[in-house]
């Protein structure tokens, strides 16, 4: 993505199955989930570079120990500064205590962060806060081992509000009203009033407060303190949970719209936020990584019992289609394919814009995500130029010799690399007039490849905000001299803000919706842009599942290709000699590419939660009002 957009976080669960020892005899080490989580936490680096987090617990200490460990960290290599914490703590242990490298039982003791259940993410901050304060996961502290609540998760609520308010309703003072917060003391809350009731139901049965613990550890019924737990939910989630005794869950929101995959076998049960980076560590085929179904719940009890149980009744599933786009690592195989399909749905209009002249055009694609959809486009491509070259033969008939046979076999599809990104540069003055010229160094090109009489492609795999286009690639691409520049994405246009964990919550920032209002305002249709806003404000104090997304009316009177070429107008200045063009992909191919995720209420403004309409309309009114505060 040209533009940088931050977005979701990733988590990461282990569950040993076996006791340490296990582990230590087969793999060589103890530490072989601490091993392993790091190798998770790395293979999703690319979901969150403004922190990172790791908790463990161990099972079965006696009294006085030390169970629960916590490092979280929000500097610069996250993921790097918390193992080397905890490589540094290993290493000072067995230099103090050398006869223990082979005794587990002691490393278990004495050791921090070597335990069954391990919890690991990488954070992304939505909402810029970025002090450690603010990285997952979170811990709710209490001397019942059953209390002890860590939270992790891949989440945005659109009703932090709400769920504050509902906190306050059961007469508690949360310290903060972040949905985090609020998400885990409610959680918290039904978490104590299921042990109070076991407490007392144990002592009923006359069992003494100690007999009483194991009974609580093996009675607690998790699915049912979600259940009550999430009833208010309105939010995109993979939330992640421990509880001090042993208990662990992931649950996934009933519409699918954040990913959550899981693999088990004897050894382990995992969890993580890609499929592929289940199967790169622990070396397993696809088919054995399983993903978690809307509204359910994977609870893995103290005992190792595993189960999978429906939490919430599942919606219509709207899985985020962002996530095959671009945010998920390329290499899952399903996501791969769709990445190439597509590219390879582009090429009719690509064909169009340049008019069918493969010869004379360059395909290229701007580094480094949209490169997959780039090898889907060039094999259509390929297709073209294969149907041209046979059409050329035909067209000879018996006049074809071997010199002008070779002359037709001799056209090639010409790609090539020609934006390339410095990753060096930083943009470190903010004053507009300096970060502008610098931003415009941000790529560099590949100069004595493009003719003037060249069409140049080059593919990225959306355009969000399309500042990065405006004031360095097209810049730059221009210097090449071709004769048009055909820039195309692999999304639809974005015209919608998300509310479930990408961070696009301003309308204003969105190049589409610029490219409209510019239209409105050209056509003499302004008025449209008031009555929006009086409809939106009408809606202010009516329930979630009442309001609708008015803000579709700003895009009703343009066609898609209408509000393309006003991008391209937006995009490019006077100083710019090529013709540029802009192609966006069509929401019924992208449904085709991508059949399993079909959430696209960014590019749609079809939300599949209600609080959605009510962020997408409140987005609209802050526009309206000139106020910067996020819609949600």
């Amino acid at each position: 993505m040209s533009d940088e957009l931050k977005h979701e976080c990733g988590i990461a669960l282990i569950r040993l199955l076996k006791p340490l020892e296990y582990y230590h005899e087969k793999y060589g080490t103890a530490f072989y989930g601490v091993n392993k989580m790091y190798l998770m936490m790395e293979k999703q680096h690319n979901r969150g570079q403004d922190g990172a987090g790791f908790a463990s617990i161990k099972l079965d200490v006696d009294p006085g120990s030390r169970y629960i460990s916590r490092k979280r960290s929000n500097a610069q290599q996250p993921i790097q500064d918390i193992f080397n914490y905890i490589n540094s703590e290993i290493n000072a242990y067995f230099t103090e205590n050398p006869d223990y490298i082979n005794d587990v039982a002691a490393q278990k003791k004495n050791m921090p962060f070597i335990g069954e259940l391990l919890l690991g993410h990488v954070r992304y901050g939505t909402f810029g806060k970025n002090s450690v304060e603010n990285v997952h996961p979170f811990l709710r502290q209490n001397n019942w081992m059953h209390r002890n609540l860590i939270i992790a998760g891949n989440f945005n609520m659109t009703n932090t509000t709400e769920l504050f308010n509902n906190l306050l309703d059961l007469g508690m003072h949360p310290k903060e009203k972040a949905d985090t917060i609020t998400v885990m003391e409610k959680i918290g809350h039904f978490l104590d009033d299921a042990v109070s009731k076991l407490y007392k139901k144990a002592k009923s049965k006359g069992l003494t407060k100690v007999e009483a613990s194991p009974y609580i550890a093996k009675k607690l019924n998790i699915a049912k303190i979600l259940k009550k737990s999430s009833r208010d939910w309105d939010g995109g989630y993979a939330m992640a949970g421990l509880l001090g005794h042993g208990d662990s869950f992931v649950l996934r929101d009933p519409a699918g719209i954040r990913p959550t995959y899981f693999y088990k076998d004897d050894e382990v049960v995992v969890v993580a936020s890609e499929r592929p980076v289940i199967q790169t560590v622990f070396n397993v085929p696809f088919e054995s990584v399983k993903e978690l179904d809307p509204g359910c719940a994977l609870i893995v009890k103290k005992s190792g019992d595993f189960s999978i149980e429906q939490v919430l009744e599942p919606l219509e599933r709207k899985s985020c289609s962002f996530e095959r786009i671009y945010f998920s690592r390329g290499s899952d195989a399903e996501i791969y394919l769709e990445r190439k399909e597509l590219g390879r749905l582009l090429m009719p209009k690509v064909l169009e814009a340049i008019k069918y002249d493969t010869r004379n055009t360059v395909f290229s694609y701007i580094p480094n995500t949209a490169e997959t959809s780039f090898y889907g486009m060039v094999e259509a491509a390929q297709d073209e130029l294969n149907k041209q070259k046979n059409e050329a033969i035909l067209k000879e008939q018996g006049n074809l010799t071997k010199e002008k046979l070779e002359e037709i076999q001799s056209y090639k599809l010409r790609t090539e690399k020609i934006a390339i990104k410095d990753v060096k540069l930083r943009t470190f003055i903010t004053e507009d007039s300096s970060r502008d010229d610098l931003v415009a160094h941000v790529y560099d090109v590949t100069y004595g490849v493009i003719q003037p009489e060249d069409n140049l492609v080059i593919i990225d795999d959306s355009i969000v905000r399309g500042t990065t286009l405006k004031k360095s690639i097209l810049k730059i691409l221009d210097r090449l001299n071709p004769k048009q520049i055909v820039v195309v994405s692999s999304a639809p246009q974005i015209r919608y803000p998300d509310c479930y964990g990408i961070d696009m919550a301003r309308l204003e920032n969105l190049i589409a919706f610029e490219a409209t209002l510019a239209l409105l305002k050209q056509t003499g249709r302004e008025g449209i842009i008031e009555d929006v806003y009086n409809k939106c404000k009408s809606q202010e104090q009516l329930k979630d599942n009442e309001v609708k997304n008015f803000v579709k009316e700003i895009y009703e009177p343009f066609s898609d290709q209408e509000i393309s070429d006003k991008i391209a107008v937006l995009l490019s200045n006077e100083d710019i000699k090529a013709d540029v063009k802009l192609i966006f992909q069509t929401v019924d191919n992208l449904h085709k590419a991508c059949p399993k995720n079909l959430g696209d209420w960014y590019f749609t403004g079809n939300y599949p939660t209600s609080g959605g309409n009510r962020v997408v309309n409140k987005a609209f009114i802050n526009f309206y009002e000139g106020n910067s505060e996020r819609a949600y």
